[in-house]
């Protein structure tokens, strides 16, 4: 079955640029989806951790399992609104440019084919990403989610969409080789180590990590660590961050910050992991910390009064990544906290950036400035703005506010009071900021002039209809996924089933933090 989960979306990317009709891709798009997530459902609550195989470089565990899920899940929510958002598009796109932006399109979006076939290969490369067990095999995978995602970066092909799409693939690329010779180091400890020879299987390196030469792998582990922390967008190697999710279409941004920073993060707790293993935690650990406080610094920073709410949410994004390898660092119930936070930073931001896409489809911009009143004109995607607001920042009833609690209960455990006050006060900054921000865009009064273009579009824009007349009727498909995801969120802060429980527990167990 870990074959089908890696081998039905990457023939269905096969085969998007095969079917000549757009139908025919977009059901492709969200059969694949059903299809991988299904495979996923089946085997929840036990799934099955059985012998892995390809000589041990795929397999399943509790940890693997965890980010499989997330990723399907989202995947899926994504899928289902990327039919409706297609078709919009491809009605962009076949009306008349109006006269005075006839100027100002020098592009057209990719063709439908490119864009579907990338987002299945995308999920393709994801799952690889979970199931490698093997250090090499994991590189390629997550190297592999940076070109299958960097045309969708691109897709609307404007200038500052270019300009991100570069800044992704060369400020990731450059991580990414760090992570490579970070992988030449783990070779390297493990030859002069052991007396017998060690590939880079992940679980062999983990049973003989006692015979790894401690200086090599010391040093492997700070590649590993800047290089997929680059990817998953720690600071200060998260410029790209902002500029790609903002740039991004909507969808595509809920991808980035729900699914692909979660696979960075993964190679960071593998290789965290051996360490623990080879008795050299510590060295991990106050790293794994120091990274985890200057991201939730730096964002904490850029959030206060930020102009552009998709950019907004991009450096939550980069403080909540901030949270991640902080609940690692610190271990026990702040490791706890951190697994859970995975799962529920991810259904939010994906919920929000979705939520983003209905907003930037009616006022056609992302100025925080400009858009005001959502409440009146498009009521479900103003709450939930305003659900998604409570739940990123940690407000109960949400699952956020549990796993951000588990992290600091696990900061107070360990006798961290200093690192306790700088994670409150860091939270407390990121909610004042975002609030400043979120709020007025539901709220406020709206601007009556017209809706503003900050961004050309190609193509007519369905009549404007003012902000003070009736709600406009938002279409179900850029509500239901937004909405299951939210809803998702908010049951876990009430009732976190034992099935779910249990496995974060194993997960937690599996990279050694709990």
């Amino acid at each position: 079955m870990l074959w089908l989960l890696i081998l039905v979306p990457a023939v269905a990317g096969g085969l998007a640029f095969a079917v000549p009709w757009n139908l025919g891709r977009r059901a492709l798009l969200v059969a694949a989806a059903a299809i991988h997530a299904g495979f996923v459902a089946a085997s929840y609550p036990h799934p099955d951790f059985s012998a892995p195989v390809l000589y041990g470089w795929i397999g399943l565990d509790a940890v693997s399992f965890l980010f499989l899920a997330i990723t399907s899940i989202i995947f899926l929510a994504t899928a289902l609104y990327a039919v409706g958002y297609l078709a919009r598009e491809g009605r962009l796109a076949a009306a008349p440019v109006e006269a005075d932006l006839a100027d100002e399109v020098p592009f057209v979006n990719f063709p439908e084919a490119v864009f579907t076939g990338c987002l299945l290969f995308f999920l393709a490369a994801m799952t690889l990403v979970v199931l490698s067990r093997h250090w090499g095999l994991l590189w390629v995978a997550v190297e592999a989610t940076t070109l299958v995602s960097a045309p969708l970066i691109y897709y609307h092909r404007y200038p500052r969409s270019l300009e991100a799409t570069w800044k992704y693939l060369v400020i990731c690329s450059v991580g990414i080789a760090l992570a490579l010779l970070g992988n030449f180091f783990l070779a390297m400890s493990a030859r002069i180590g052991s007396a017998a020879p060690l590939h880079l299987v992940i679980p062999d390196l983990e049973i003989h990590a006692r015979q790894l030469d401690p200086r090599w792998l010391k040093a492997a582990f700070v590649l590993l660590l800047v290089g997929y922390g680059t990817k998953m967008g720690l600071a200060p190697l998260h410029t790209w961050l902002p500029d790609a999710h903002s740039e991004a279409p909507s969808l595509v941004s809920a991808l980035l910050s729900g699914v692909l920073l979660n696979g960075a993060f993964l190679a960071i707790l593998r290789g965290h992991c051996l360490l623990v293993k080879a008795g050299l935690g510590e060295f991990s650990r106050e790293l794994l910390v120091l990274f985890g406080l200057v991201s939730m610094g730096v964002a904490a920073m850029f959030v206060i009064g930020q102009l552009d709410y998709k950019r907004l949410l991009a450096y939550s994004s980069v403080e909540h990544m901030g949270i991640l390898v902080l609940g690692v660092g610190i271990g026990g119930a702040a490791g706890f906290g951190s697994m859970f936070h995975v799962l529920n930073h991810s259904l939010t931001k994906a919920m929000l950036f979705l939520a983003a896409g209905n907003t930037l489809a009616y006022f056609h911009t992302k100025s925080t400035v400009h858009v005001r009143g959502m409440l009146r004109v498009l009521p479900v995607t103003g709450l939930l703005w305003v659900a998604g607001l409570l739940a990123i920042t940690g407000c109960p009833p949400f699952g956020t506010f549990l796993s951000e609690f588990a992290v600091l209960k696990g900061l107070l455990d360990a006798g961290r009071w200093g690192i306790a006050g700088y994670y409150l006060a860091a939270l407390g900054i990121v909610f004042a900021g975002m609030s400043a921000v979120i709020l007025p865009l539901v709220y406020g009064t709206p601007d009556t002039s017209g809706r503003p273009r900050d961004e050309p579009r190609h193509g007519a824009a369905e009549p404007h209809q003012e902000p003070h007349e009736r709600p406009l009727r938002e279409p179900w498909w850029s509500l239901l996924p937004p909405l299951v995801l939210g809803l998702i969120a908010l049951v876990l802060g009430v009732y976190l089933p034992p099935g779910l429980s249990d496995l974060l527990h194993r997960a937690a167990s599996v990279v050694g933090v709990e």
